[in-house]
């Protein structure tokens, strides 16, 4: 979308429509006034009937407004003035942007008054592209065919002061967006069009268009590296593993670096130990974690993030097979640990283990991993949240901070000897299974084992990775959670 910025008065947008974001209100504003007069009592007609009251959720249009060079006129509520916040616009703007009357016009205006807070436009312009976001590329025909007609977008302010505000907040919440776009659009991608090198291939050709450094180690490199957790995975497809290494030096060259290891399982069958056929084809997204870092590196990059960050991506895919790991084999991981593999189905930690063991390498001075790990995570928040655990409090209170500022929600859950020794086993020095009991927690234990002396937080976006019915800016489907989460944290980095 061709972003333009404006100052001046709304009467003068010479566009197709103009929107006014606007507060629940129980007697007209003075802008409100205006309208009314403007449109010959519209306004007050709209708010007698209770067809637009300001409330969350509402839009209402007026056409042909007299003294308006746009031809019609959007109002979109924000809900209660006490209660507005940043994902009030992001919520309102997300409706907005699957409105037919938006959609219809080739040109629009979002019109404020002032921007004292960047964040407001931010958010505007993430809800506008996250709301409207479509996976099309496998359609044919008409449906392969975007029915959005706008392509131009005007940010106008009344105040002259406010203009740099404005214009940073849009460019930001564009670049975020986008992101989180293209996490969106890796996570949705079939298991046949995203195989582990073809995840490889794409980070190599997107860090080649973001000036990002990239290596991939192939199966032989992997094994000299004795990532035996990593090839256990892989070994019952014919798909090859991965692991992709990315590489943002936005700090001074002795900065010891942020390191974010995302899963990269690009389909999971659950290997020998099947999953149930129901809802396997949701599998495809298994490398959410994965697309989330590989998200993440990209926008840290377009925005000049003034962080050393390393992303870290072990990929297989997990197939069943006569070449398959099986349940009750014992595996070495890199740092030399045995893990008998309980279950097959319990894989991702396997990946982590390594990747988590490999993030030693670049002496970090934190380290996140974010991964679809547990399925027990439903039982917990829902599809509301994602649990995190950690052995740092302020590393975690960092990750809270950062979820009131995206509103990609996130809840602290404890480790404890109990969860930890459920993760033993008799014959080796660990399990990759504990059993139900606690199931999301005993991940995050075992995943402690491969932690070096530094602060690290777990990031579970199991459930929080798929939308089942539809959000204002979330349409139903996968969601991308944990990016803007993670550029969030990054942005306001300070050491630990």
């Amino acid at each position: 979308m061709n972003f333009t910025y404006a100052t001046g008065k709304p009467e003068d947008c010479s566009v197709e429509s103009i929107v006014f974001f606007v507060p629940e209100f129980k007697t007209l504003s003075k802008q409100l006034k205006e309208l009314d007069r403007a449109t010959n009592g519209s306004v007050s007609t709209l708010f007698e009937a209770e067809e637009f009251t300001g409330e969350q959720g509402q839009i209402s249009q007026l056409m042909n407004a007299d003294e308006y060079k746009a031809k019609r006129i959007i109002l979109v509520g924000l809900g209660s003035q006490k209660s507005i916040d940043h994902d009030s616009y992001r919520k309102a703007s997300g409706r907005l942007s699957r409105h037919w009357g938006l959609m219809n016009s080739q040109s629009a205006s979002i019109y404020f008054d002032s921007v004292d807070d960047l964040t407001i436009p931010q958010a505007v312009v993430e809800g506008l592209i996250l709301g409207a976001f479509k996976q099309l590329e496998f359609k044919t025909g008409d449906g392969a065919k975007d029915k959005n007609k706008l392509t131009s977008l005007q940010m106008c302010v009344g105040d002259r002061r406010s203009l740099k505000r404005l214009e940073k907040g849009t460019e930001r919440g564009a670049i975020i967006a986008e992101g989180q776009v293209l996490v969106r659009t890796l996570a949705g991608t079939p298991a046949n069009y995203l195989t582990p090198p073809m995840l490889a291939k794409e980070a190599q050709k997107l860090a080649r268009t973001y000036g990002l450094k990239c290596k991939i180690l192939d199966e032989k490199v992997i094994e000299k590296e004795k990532m035996g957790a990593l090839l256990s995975v892989s070994q019952g497809s014919v798909e090859p593993p991965r692991f992709i290494i990315l590489e943002h030096q936005g700090g001074k060259a002795t900065q010891k670096p942020i390191v974010l290891v995302g899963k990269g399982v690009t389909f999971d069958t659950g290997g020998i130990s099947l999953k149930n056929a129901l809802n396997m084809h949701e599998m495809k997204g298994d490398m959410g974690g994965a697309a989330v870092v590989l998200g993440t590196m990209v926008t840290a990059a377009r925005l000049g993030i003034s962080q050393n960050i390393v992303g870290l991506i072990p990929s297989a895919e997990n197939m069943p097979s006569g070449h398959a790991t099986r349940p009750g084999d014992i595996v070495t991981s890199r740092n030399g640990k045995t893990i008998e593999v309980i279950n097959t189905d319990a894989e991702g930690r396997l990946l982590l283990a390594d990747g988590l063991d490999y993030a030693n390498s670049f002496d970090p001075q934190a380290v996140f991993d974010i991964a679809t790990l547990t399925g027990a995570t439903l039982y917990i928040l829902g599809y509301s949240g994602a649990p995190i655990m950690g052995n740092n409090e302020k590393l975690l209170s960092r990750l809270r901070e950062a979820a009131d500022n995206t509103a990609e929600r996130v809840w602290p859950l404890p480790i404890w000897d109990d969860h930890r020794k459920q993760m033993k086993s008799p014959i080796a020095d660990l399990t990759n299974s504990g059993g139900r009991p606690a199931g999301t927690i005993s991940a995050g234990a075992f995943l402690e084992n491969f932690v070096g002396d530094w602060p690290w937080a777990h990031i579970d976006i199991a459930y929080v990775d798929v939308e089942p019915s539809g959000k204002p800016y979330v349409p139903k489907g996968v969601t991308g959670f944990g990016m803007r989460l993670l550029v969030e944290a990054l942005t306001n980095w300070k050491r630990l």
